[in-house]
């Protein structure tokens, strides 16, 4: 990572100029490849998902199935922004450094992104599978969708204006209460199987056949890759930040030192 020399009165510091590293663009151009392998695995290997009923009608998913190469990896990667973010928030209230609060921010602000990504796709999804793009009455996705709000909701606090200490402190409770919800949306199908459109899991039951199950796993190596590289990427960023604002601080501390210098100056104080 490339690093700028930034000056100011007080002192003189060095900051990287950019987030990019020999092992980020390595990781980048990984991730591109394999997003290219994962769609010519998912439209041209993989089957449409059909069923023959006893009656003989064709029934299935149909080509609908190829969005689970993005709904699954995606909700695990959410589930996966969320809980590194309920483990820095621990880390952070344990030893309150930047460095935790830093990387608590950075991967709540990626489990956003996958969160929504997954409401999305399974409402496309579930428009054709369920004849429904929405269903209040399902526990997984109220429960999903409170989780999304929520982390929605911990970056709305960050961006309230407070000290530092004070606003990263809030944070971390805020995350480590919605965190709970992870457990809640995970195993919903299980506890309120009644209650949802959902299935139960096809990797557990062993329902899934053999292509679609090694191109979503494929799918789900993929996945965090993207997401270790966004991760790497943000935090980077808001490290910059947190320097820039130091240095900011610091600039100004320092102009006022001078002002007052100069002003006993011109009164003839020594």
């Amino acid at each position: 990572m490339s690093t700028a020399t930034t000056s100011s009165p007080a002192n003189r510091a060095v900051v990287p100029a950019t987030t990019s590293s020999r092992a980020t663009r390595v990781l980048g151009w990984l991730t591109l490849a394999g997003f290219a392998v994962l769609v010519a695995l998912a439209f041209a290997w993989v089957p449409e998902d059909t069923r023959i009923t006893e009656q003989g009608d064709v029934v299935g998913q149909f080509d609908a199935v190829r969005l689970m190469f993005v709904h699954v990896p995606s909700a695990i990667l959410a589930y996966t922004g969320f809980g590194l973010t309920f483990l820095a928030s621990l880390a952070y209230l344990r030893w309150r450094t930047d460095w935790w609060d830093i990387m608590a921010h950075s991967s709540a602000e990626i489990g956003v992104v996958f969160g929504v990504l997954t409401l999305v796709t399974g409402s496309i999804w579930g428009r054709p599978t369920w004849q429904t793009w929405w269903e209040w009455g399902d526990v997984r996705l109220v429960t999903a969708l409170v989780l999304v709000l929520v982390f929605i909701g911990y970056l709305a606090v960050r961006r309230i204006p407070a000290d530092a200490a004070v606003k990263a402190r809030r944070s971390a409770v805020i995350a480590l209460v919605g965190a709970v919800n992870i457990v809640i949306v995970n195993r919903s199908v299980d506890w309120w199987e009644n209650r949802t459109l959902h299935q139960e899991s096809t990797l557990l039951a062993r329902k899934i056949r053999d292509e679609t199950l090694f191109t979503l796993s494929f799918s789900f190596a993929v996945g965090m890759a993207l997401f270790a590289w966004l991760l790497l990427h943000r935090f980077r960023t808001a490290y910059l930040e947190s320097q820039i604002e130091e240095l900011e601080v610091q600039e100004a501390l320092a102009e006022r030192r001078a002002e007052a210098d100069w002003a006993d100056h011109e009164r003839g104080q020594p």
